[in-house]
Order: structure tokens, then C-alpha cells, then sequence
């Protein structure tokens, strides 16, 4: 899905971030939800169906993915 439209698409950082060089950056475009390495923004860019991005952040609030 990514392609011509993701340098334009607006990523933001996240407000997360520990404050280093590496952060994690997203847009939307009307069909998907984009994400990268804020260190790498020419790397690899996967994008998402809003419904699948919406479960992900769910997750994340729950906790799932915290590290021990």
C-alpha cells in the first residue's frame, strides 16, 4: 500500500519516545496507517487497515507488549 503518497503523508512521532535518536513515526492515508523507524525514514514502511492499527493500539494500552 505504501508508495508514491508516503513521503507525503504526514508521520508524526510518537510522544513516547525515551527521548534518543530512535522513535517510532506514523501517518494515515484514507486507507491505511503507516509506520517507521524514525532513524531510518527511506526503510521499510508497513502499513496497516485502520481496523488492524485500532486492535494493535488496544493491545498496547492493555499492556501487552511491555517489556518485563
Amino acid at each position: 500500500m505504501p508508495g508514491r503518497d508516503t513521503p507525503r503523508a504526514g508521520f508524526r512521532k510518537s510522544t513516547y519516545g525515551d527521548g534518543g535518536e530512535g522513535c517510532v513515526e506514523a501517518a494515515t492515508l484514507s486507507a491505511a496507517r503507516l509506520v517507521r523507524d524514525s532513524k531510518d525514514p527511506d526503510g521499510p514502511t508497513p502499513a496497516f487497515t485502520p481496523a488492524a492499527w485500532a486492535s494493535f493500539l488496544d493491545e498496547v494500552k492493555r499492556g501487552r507488549f511491555d517489556l518485563a
